[in-house]
């Protein structure tokens, strides 16, 4: 009989040993969220002789459509399957926030696709300033469909301000797109549009039929035939860093690296910071920089 090598069998216990952690995890999280919300929370009665501190295990069955042995299964922690819909009933009922249904899903084994009305479209304060504190270094917030979101005033220093598809937040695809490649700060085109295209073909994946994302393809197919061309190579990418050219019309050419950072609490959303890839790139950075500082004191 042959070995299984150590390793392997470490693997196999390992694997062996997740759902049974997992399992008891997901007992004691959806105990503890049935808990907290009261009948008065869902419109029901409260009753007259209640011993439970929030709903009964029947209760959450009967509202969030599932049959009440399952749903006691599953707080019991047993070995049941769960789909994503039935676990989106279960997470409304207990009125799960974003993080709270994330980590019902994960203990689930299910996986987990944030809501389309979680895609956030604006940043608050604590996000602009991380962004100004980057200064002299270019930063911007995109989204998954590449709308910018907020800028710092290093960005705004190096590239124009795109064009949107629409009234609403400007769009760097669209921009890129549809002016003319001599006003264009992105050099080498070329092999970095396919780059984009497929970013943002990788992220429509999550998206799929949504009237948003749906009409911006639309539009944006139909105003450049070179878009719904690479659109239509069906690639996908995962970003990561890329040292990249851009022309700026008074300092010249400047080489940068752009690495994108995640942001907590703001799905499929990140910050991309453009630092310069060598010395003569560093140079004009702070030479921008210097500029617009002597800007503001003649304006002042």
């Amino acid at each position: 009989m042959e070995e299984r090598p150590q390793g392997a069998e470490r693997q196999a216990e390992a694997q062996q040993r997740g759902p049974q952690r997992r399992r008891p995890e997901l007992a004691a999280f959806l105990r503890g969220r049935r808990a907290r919300v009261t009948p008065a929370d869902v419109g029901m009665p409260p009753g007259l002789r209640r011993r439970t501190p929030g709903l009964r295990r029947e209760e959450v069955a009967q509202l969030s459509g599932v049959g009440v042995t399952w749903y006691t299964w599953l707080e019991q922690g047993r070995p049941i399957n769960a789909s994503a819909q039935v676990l989106d009933a279960v997470a409304r009922t207990l009125r799960l926030d974003q993080p709270e249904r994330e980590h019902l899903y994960h203990l689930a084994e299910v996986p987990y696709e944030p809501d389309a009305e979680a895609v956030v479209a604006a940043v608050g304060p604590e996000v602009q300033g991380i962004i100004d504190a980057m200064d002299p270094l270019p930063a911007v917030v995109y989204n998954a469909r590449y709308d910018i979101l907020a800028t710092n005033p290093a960005y705004r220093d190096l590239f124009l301000m795109p064009r949107s598809a629409e009234a609403g937040a400007p769009n760097v695809l669209w921009s890129l797109f549809t002016v003319p490649e001599v006003v264009c700060p992105l050099v080498f085109r070329d092999s970095e549009l396919p780059v984009m295209v497929a970013t943002l073909r990788n992220a429509y994946g999550r998206h799929v039929g949504e009237p948003e994302w749906e009409g911006f393809i639309r539009r944006l197919s139909a105003a450049s035939p070179r878009f719904a061309e690479l659109w239509a190579s069906g690639n996908v990418i995962t970003p990561g860093p890329r040292v990249k050219t851009f022309r700026h019309k008074a300092i010249g050419e400047l080489r940068m690296t752009s690495v994108s950072l995640s942001i907590n609490g703001m799905p499929e959303c990140r910050i991309v910071v453009y630092t310069p890839d060598d010395e003569e790139s560093r140079r004009q950075t702070m030479e921008l920089h210097a500029r617009r500082l002597r800007a503001e004191e003649t304006r002042v």
